[in-house]
C-alpha cells in the first residue's frame, strides 16, 4: 500500500512510517503541515493518508480540514485520522462516505490491530477507536432516537463502527450469523434507515449515534 502520512512531531512521523515499512507498505510522502499534506497527495497519489488532527499551520483542526478538501478531490482515497484525544465534529461528514478511520495516537502501540485498521480504511471500510465509540454509545436521552435501540443493539452497533463485518461481530460476541443480521435489520429499521437507497446504512446507522452524541455532548480535542 502506498501511504502519506502528515504529522509535525518528527519522532511520532518517523516511528509511524517505520513501523508501516516493517510491515511491507511504502511510505511515498511525509509531511509536516497540512499544505505539505495536500501537495504530496496531489502529486503522488497515495492509496491511503495518516494524519494528524492537529497540525501546523493553525494547530487546531487543521488535519482534518485537509482530511475533507483531499476527500473532495480524490473521493476513492483511505484517510486516517489520529488524535491524542477524543473528538467528534470532523467524522460525521467523512465517514458517511467511507474509506475512513479515526484512531486515538495511543493505538498505534497495538501494532496489529493498527495495521487491520489501516487494512480496512483502504479496502473501503471504515476503523472508529473503540474508545471513541465508547464514548459516542454512552447511555442517552429518553428523546434521543437512539433510546429505542436494545443493549444488544448497542453491542453490535458499536463493533459495526469499528468496521467489523457481522461474521467478526458474531464471533466476538458469541453469536450466530444470523442473529447478527437480525439485529443488524433491527438497528436499521429501528433508526429509519430501511428505505435510504444509497447502500450505506451501517454507516448511516453509526453516523446518527455520532451526530446524536455531538449535540447532546460536544466532545472537543
Amino acid at each position: 500500500m502506498r501511504i502519506v502520512i502528515g504529522e509535525d512531531s518528527v519522532l511520532f512521523r518517523e516511528g509511524l512510517a517505520r513501523l508501516l515499512m516493517d510491515a511491507g507498505h511504502d511510505i511515498v510522502g511525509k509531511a509536516g503541515d497540512t499544505d505539505e499534506l495536500i501537495r504530496l497527495v496531489q502529486q503522488l497519489g497515495p492509496d491511503l493518508v495518516i494524519s494528524d488532527i492537529r497540525m501546523p499551520p493553525g494547530n487546531s483542526d487543521d488535519g482534518a480540514r485537509a482530511a475533507r478538501t483531499l476527500r473532495a478531490q480524490f473521493p476513492e482515497l483511505g484517510i486516517v485520522l489520529l488524535s491524542q484525544h477524543i473528538e467528534s465534529a470532523h467524522s460525521v461528514e467523512l465517514a458517511g462516505q467511507g474509506r475512513f478511520g479515526y484512531l486515538l495516537k495511543d493505538r498505534t502501540l497495538d501494532v496489529d490491530d493498527f495495521l487491520d485498521s489501516i487494512q480496512r480504511v483502504a479496502s473501503g471500510g471504515s476503523a472508529l477507536d473503540a474508545e471513541v465509540v465508547a464514548r459516542l454509545l454512552s447511555p442517552l436521552g429518553r428523546t434521543d432516537p437512539m433510546a429505542v435501540l436494545t443493549p444488544r443493539e448497542r453491542d453490535v452497533l458499536a463493533l459495526m463502527a469499528e468496521g467489523r463485518t457481522n461474521a467478526a461481530i458474531a464471533r466476538r460476541l458469541w453469536l450466530s450469523d444470523r442473529t447478527v443480521e437480525t439485529h443488524v435489520s433491527g438497528i436499521i429499521a429501528k433508526l429509519g434507515l430501511g428505505e435510504n437507497a444509497d447502500g450505506h446504512r451501517r454507516v448511516l446507522a453509526v453516523l446518527a449515534y455520532i451526530a446524536s452524541a455531538a449535540v447532546s455532548d460536544p466532545i472537543r480535542r
